[in-house]
């Protein structure tokens, strides 16, 4: 049998995995066998009603399990027994079952690219080099950089966590307080501390870090390190292609278009929109992905073309050489349009064979930094529109990114419009222990006539599981508050879901329905004065709090010695300055996380007292707290 099964390539199974978590919205890792059909569908593997009966016929029949559920492996198994052109023959004889599909080396759901337990070297060198480039002046890092892209540095690179929480810093400035990173004189027990800094940083900028833990990242399992690298590197190549950080993407509607359609669109969609703008102003054909459609190179060197016209960034007007499109050879006339590229400092993440291969990812990300480097937008008069305000609030942002930490699918990049069908919202539900009921939940993708219903319908099931299930306070909240994305009704019930999933962690206090903002307090209180602090809290609206001594106080009460405290500043309230409440706030929460507490609050939640965030704060040190106590 296993002469005759396909390999499937790595793109085919991240496609596959894509394709099967838009099916498997409840994230329980298996779908139901007449969601087959649509998931062959969604697989872009078309095939005819009664083949794909007959296929569940013969896996129903084979399903020792009778639970007529298909795992992700079963479906990967089925998918290459009809690549390999066998169905006919030998369909009914060897569908092969969970624990044995061929070149099929098991697969981690941790990324959010769902990678598999090999990897693909031209990923590990294109990483490798960008980090060299980009990292090249940190000193930190010298003794690590420049890394070789032919060799396993990489994986061992990440040890001491200092390379990890300097590429977050990248993606995300000033996400770390660098003065908490151990730079000086290195053991096992201070690397450790990095990168457990730098999982717990990931998380609050929404990359999926659920079952990694420190030890895989400093065993260096390329997997996990690559996946997690990837989604770091991701963050920022996509942090500014957003209408907030570019007016001039306005210029990217369509004819017909409003506003709302623009901002619906994930920041991989507006970067295939930014280049067909490009590739219409050459007078060009369009491209529809990023993977077969840029082969020829041809899409590329007329995009080189168009954002090269102008002096942008420093540069003076190229010229790009656009004679490479005469060459036959795919990989000469690639390598042709990269020296183009270099032109513009923008010949990072591609080789010449990434880009005849269709490596989409590798593509995307070379195609995220030409944007991040030369958008070539001017600002737009576009239907009247000349400035919009639609900045994302900090508030907005966190919760975010918290949604984005836990792997919910699909991924939020806009709060309001991607919860509007709730399908996010419940599975946060599942979260936070509150059963769902599948069934009753419409899946995309939607009908064209009553989508909308379909979506409301979600909305009031979420509303009805918050007020009867999970005894939120969901006061003149409905379902159509949630489907049209009032911002006011939206973040009262995610904040509620936040709040339950922050105080699980106090498992000794019962679930997290149970613990009232008065228990978190008076454990704070307590902490603090048996070790004889004077910095006792009122409240989490407290102004005492906007000067982080409470937190130093009861960091250094959890972990004694972590906290430096010639790097802390001292004075009252109203004596401290601003600038010293933020250098306050930023140490106290990278302190925060690197001795173990997941944190998601943001220093101007501090300096601010926002009492939310504040209590999430505490919370979250409060769960560490007793969880060390116990062991």
């Amino acid at each position: 049998m296993e002469n005759y099964v396909t390999q499937i390539s790595r793109d085919d199974l991240e496609d596959l995995r894509e394709a099967f978590n838009k099916i498997d919205i409840d994230n329980s890792g298996y779908v139901s066998d007449y969601e087959l059909h649509e998931l062959f569908r969604e697989a872009s593997f078309y095939l005819p009603g009664y083949q794909v009966r007959d296929i569940i016929e013969t896996f129903v029949a084979g399903d020792t399990n009778k639970d007529e559920k298909i795992s992700f492996e079963e479906f990967v198994g089925i998918y290459q027994e009809l690549k390999s052109k066998q169905l006919s023959e030998t369909f009914r004889k060897s569908i092969t079952r969970r624990d044995g599909i061929c070149s099929f080396g098991g697969l981690s759901r941790i990324s959010n690219e769902g990678t598999q337990h090999s990897y693909r070297d031209e990923e590990k060198v294109a990483f490798v080099k960008w980090i060299n480039k980009s990292l090249a002046k940190d000193p930190d890092c010298e003794h690590l950089l420049p890394m070789n892209p032919d060799d396993d540095s990489l994986f061992s690179s990440v040890r001491d966590g200092i390379l990890l929480c300097k590429m977050i810093n990248l993606s995300q400035p000033e996400t770390i307080d660098e003065r908490v990173i151990n730079t000086k004189k290195l053991t096992t027990f201070t690397m450790r501390d990095n990168v457990v800094l730098a999982l717990n940083s990931a998380s609050a900028i929404g990359c999926t870090v659920v079952s990694i833990d420190a030890h895989d990242l400093m065993a260096g399992k390329p997997h996990l390190v690559l996946g997690m690298i990837w989604q770091i590197i991701k963050v920022g190549l996509f942090a500014d292609i957003k209408i907030s950080r570019n007016e001039g993407l306005i210029s990217l509607l369509l004819h017909g278009e409003e506003l709302d359609d623009l901002l619906s669109l994930s920041p991989e969609e507006l970067l295939l929109r930014w280049v067909n703008h490009h590739l219409r102003n050459a007078g060009t054909d369009t491209i529809s992905n990023f993977s077969d459609d840029i082969k020829d190179s041809r899409a590329y060197f007329y995009l080189l073309s168009q954002i090269a016209s102008e002096e942008v960034h420093g540069f003076r007007r190229v010229q790009i050489d656009m004679n490479g499109l005469n060459e036959r050879n795919l990989e000469h006339r690639a390598e042709l349009m990269l020296q183009q590229a270099a032109k513009l400092d923008c010949r990072q993440f591609v080789s010449a064979l990434d880009v005849t291969s269709g490596n989409s990812k590798l593509n995307m990300a070379f195609v995220a930094n030409m944007y991040n480097m030369h958008p070539g937008l001017q600002k737009s008069h576009f239907n009247g529109i000349e400035t919009v305000h639609v900045e994302e609030t900090k508030e907005e942002k966190t919760f975010r990114n918290w949604m984005n930490s836990l792997g919910v699918s699909p991924h939020v990049n806009y709060l309001y419009r991607d919860l509007c069908d709730a399908l996010v919202i419940l599975q946060l539900y599942e979260k936070v222990n509150v059963d769902v009921n599948w069934k009753r939940v419409n899946r995309p993708p939607y009908p064209v006539l009553g989508k909308n219903m379909k979506k409301l319908e979600n909305c009031n099931y979420a509303v009805e599981l918050g007020r009867e299930v999970a005894q939120f306070s969901l006061v003149g909240i409905g379902g159509q508050n949630i489907n049209e994305g009032s911002p006011l009704h939206t973040l009262s019930l995610v904040w509620q879901l936040m709040r339950r999933y922050t105080v699980m962690v106090l498992s000794d206090l019962g679930t997290g329905e149970r613990v009232g903002d008065q228990i978190i307090l008076d454990w704070v209180n307590t902490m603090l004065s048996q070790k004889q602090k004077k910095t006792q809290i009122n409240s989490f609206k407290d102004q005492l709090i906007s000067t982080s001594l409470p937190v130093f106080d009861l960091i250094d009460v959890i972990a004694p010695g972590s906290v430096k405290w010639d790097m802390v500043k001292k004075g009252d309230r109203k004596g401290m300055s601003d600038d010293d409440k933020h250098n306050n706030a930023k140490y106290a929460i990278s302190l925060a996380r690197k001795i173990g507490a997941r944190v998601y609050a943001l220093p101007d939640d501090l300096v601010e007292v926002n009492p939310k965030m504040v209590l999430t704060l505490f919370a979250c040190l409060m769960g560490h707290g007793m969880k060390k106590a116990d062991r």
